[in-house]
């Protein structure tokens, strides 16, 4: 087939993960709006800003989840856990997932033109879409493609934090602190949870040649990886507050990071390194309510409390 329904493209971009992603990015701009500018002035609300960054992440995740499959065809065909998706299986043509990638692409840039007179994120839109792109390449030469993707997924709080606040956002650089710290976070937590997702394939990518934490070091030694960057996501968290008092997080984010933690062990008591069956609700439901807890959180701190 060179086509599908709706259901087939929201199945081959895995569009329910945006659930997890979307959220730090909307908390991202809620702290940016909330926060004065270096030079003391409120920051200027626009609902196009609102929708340059929901139609950018929508749009960038989607190139980028597109350009996965179509790079990993060939792989996702040879691995048993994955010639049921959309390509091998022939639900969906190459050409069709080649089109819509770039489609998405052009969106995700020329979206970024909502934000003028900002021009950064029009100049930015290129060299991030690359880096987002990239990620599907990085398992063919190295193990930290789980620290790609992690990384790819941070920028998401740093560009809507830029997108709203513009150039003034540098001066000085200490105005990045808050988004940084935020993104800091992402990146471990992202990073972390691939790592576990990716044991599922540890005895094939090895196989394969392909690079991963577990087909390098065991999926002991990948589970114990892991746990190290969720640590760091945690301590990260509990420095944001302290390390960006401007922001203005009170004691509903301390309960809602209370909360975060024990989902974060929750995690790693659900799924180990002999038992992999419950990696899909291990880390989908918990990363779900993980993002929205800090998001409903923050929020209401930065905006209200």
């Amino acid at each position: 087939m060179s086509g599908g329904n709706l259901s087939n493209w929201l199945g081959l971009i895995r569009f329910s993960h945006t659930l997890f992603a979307l959220p730090f990015a909307a908390l991202a701009t809620v702290m940016a709006i909330a926060t004065p500018l270096p030079s003391g002035q409120s920051v200027e609300f626009r609902f196009r800003d609102l929708a340059g960054i929901l139609i950018c992440m929508v749009a960038a995740r989607s190139a980028a989840m597109a350009f996965n499959r179509l790079a990993d065809h060939k792989i996702d065909a040879e691995n048993p856990r994955t010639r049921g998706r959309h390509l091998p299986a022939g639900i969906l043509s190459r050409r069709s997932v080649a089109v819509f990638t770039l489609a998405c692409s052009v969106v995700f840039v020329g979206a970024t033109t909502l934000f003028l007179p900002n021009w950064i994120p029009l100049a930015a839109s290129l060299p991030i879409l690359l880096f987002l792109l990239g990620y599907s390449l990085a398992k063919r030469f190295t193990s930290a493609a789980h620290l790609w993707l992690g990384v790819a997924l941070s920028l998401s709080p740093i560009c809507a934090w830029v997108a709203i606040r513009g150039p003034e956002t540098f001066h000085p650089a200490s105005d990045l602190i808050a988004p940084l710290l935020l993104a800091l976070a992402v990146a471990a937590w992202v990073t972390g949870f691939d790592i576990i997702y990716a044991c599922q394939d540890e005895a094939f990518d090895a196989s394969a040649g392909l690079h991963s934490v577990p087909s390098r070091f065991g999926v002991v030694g990948a589970f114990r990886i892991a746990a190290a960057a969720h640590t760091v996501m945690l301590v990260v968290l509990v420095a944001m507050p302290i390390l960006a008092p401007n922001i203005g997080f009170g004691w509903l984010y301390w309960v809602a990071l209370a909360g975060i933690a024990a989902l974060v062990i929750r995690q790693h008591t659900l799924v180990r390194p002999d038992d992999l069956k419950r990696v899909g609700e291990a880390f989908f439901n918990a990363n779900v309510a993980i993002s929205l807890l800090l998001l409903i959180a923050g929020s209401i701190d930065c905006l209200w409390v």
